[in-house]
């Protein structure tokens, strides 16, 4: 079979190249020619015989073993063409027209989270990522995508997974750069007692990080890891959601402010710890509904100590099984909703069967997102317009913001 060409005809939604057959091959572009040996229905390691003129040579030296990539080997120009025809297909498929804004894109190292994996390793830790398909890890010396700041914690990182990582075990270290500092939460590592307590507190001391959590427990706090949303200073919880990159969140709440224009009282639906929610206060009274109450106590707060903010409201609550019904909406002018890859069915729903005629809707997987938008659309809404954002760059992952009102 290895000596048969093979002529790639398109991306599949993981990014790898796709052949008749189907045959898959990753890391390859459209209109290419290559060649290897079929196992499956894969090329593993396919040999690029006509290489596309949309083929760069990838700026990491890490991208052969790292899968933290996928997409480094295309030009900035195809990626972001194939992102938003990810979107228009996702709406084509439920026949949606609408008009799309040029995709924004994040920066090089501007990924502010990111969850690294780490062993000890025979004779010093390996701290990176998985790489494709396999249970190895990478160990990154450099980076494209994260921030400075992670990666210059990365040998500090390793000293953590010494003091703390179980022989065999693999650690999953999520870090994020707070205002103040790296906020760093472990789990997978050995179990907690007095004296692995007592160092790993030093360790951070010395490190100079904001705080450390171990299996969902705070060892040590230096100072609160707060964001900043609109005035607000928030210290999130432990590993909680954070948009993942301080530009691709700006452009979103951009998007999510044009889209609920001067509303008076406004619905966040999915309002995690307060990302539109806070911003958005600076103009409007806001209900913030969210299913992790840490989140919302952290939202609170930071509301309660910000200046010059509407009143927030929240409300915890199950948005998938207990959504905000038609009648509990009618006090509002606007909603945003932003929920996660599953999307929000029965709470788009109740959005449908309600009197609000404003929606600004995020979402971080296309198919779903389509999915919700139809229900608005068949209820008499119109999508005026649709905003790609790309904050998972060289990913497969996409992330758009729609503004819908009734006709």
């Amino acid at each position: 079979m290895s000596d048969m060409t093979h002529t790639i005809t398109r991306l599949g939604h993981l990014g790898d190249g796709i052949a008749d057959g189907p045959i898959f091959a990753a890391r390859t572009l459209p209109g290419e020619v290559v060649r290897g040996e079929v196992t499956g229905d894969r090329i593993e390691t396919p040999k690029i015989v006509t290489p596309s003129s949309d083929r760069v040579k990838p700026a990491c030296t890490h991208y052969n073993t790292c899968g933290g990539c996928s997409l480094m080997h295309a030009s900035d120009e195809f990626v972001a063409g194939w992102k938003t025809e990810i979107v228009q297909n996702a709406l084509n498929s439920h026949g949606i027209e609408t008009d799309f804004r040029p995709i924004h894109t994040s920066p090089a190292r501007s990924r502010r989270r990111a969850v690294l994996s780490a062993r000890r390793g025979k004779k010093a830790p390996i701290v990176g990522f998985h790489g494709r398909r396999s249970g190895t890890i990478t160990e990154i010396s450099d980076c494209h995508l994260i921030h400075p700041e992670i990666l210059q914690a990365l040998p500090a990182l390793g000293e953590l997974t010494v003091i703390g990582g179980s022989r065999k075990g693999e650690l999953s270290i999520n870090v994020t750069v707070s205002d103040v500092g790296l906020d760093v939460s472990v789990t997978g590592g050995k179990p907690l007692d007095r004296a692995l307590e007592s160092e790993l507190g030093q360790a951070v001391h010395r490190f100079g990080f904001a705080r450390l959590s171990w299996d969902g427990e705070v060892i040590a706090m230096e100072t609160p890891p707060t964001q900043s949303f609109g005035p607000a200073a928030v210290t999130p919880p432990p590993g909680a959601f954070l948009q993942a990159t301080r530009e691709g969140e700006a452009a979103l709440l951009a998007a999510v402010r044009e889209a609920v224009g001067d509303a008076d009282h406004i619905v966040d639906l999915f309002a995690g710890c307060g990302t539109f929610a806070l911003p958005l206060a600076e103009n409007a009274f806001v209900h913030a509904v969210e299913g992790v109450d840490s989140m919302l106590k952290a939202l609170d707060a930071g509301w309660r100590h910000a200046q010059g903010l509407h009143k927030v409201t929240t409300e915890t609550r199950d948005l998938f099984r207990n959504p905000l019904y038609a009648e509990d909406l009618t006090r509002f002018d606007a909603a945003v909703i932003d929920p996660p890859r599953a999307g929000a069915e029965a709470q788009i729903a109740q959005i449908a069967a309600s009197d609000l005629s404003v929606v600004a809707m995020v979402s971080c997987n296309a198919v779903s997102f389509a999915r919700d938008a139809k229900i608005l659309l068949d209820a008499g809404f119109e999508m005026e317009w649709i905003q790609v954002v790309d904050q998972f760059r060289w990913s497969t992952h996409t992330e758009q913001v729609a503004s819908f009102r009734r006709k």
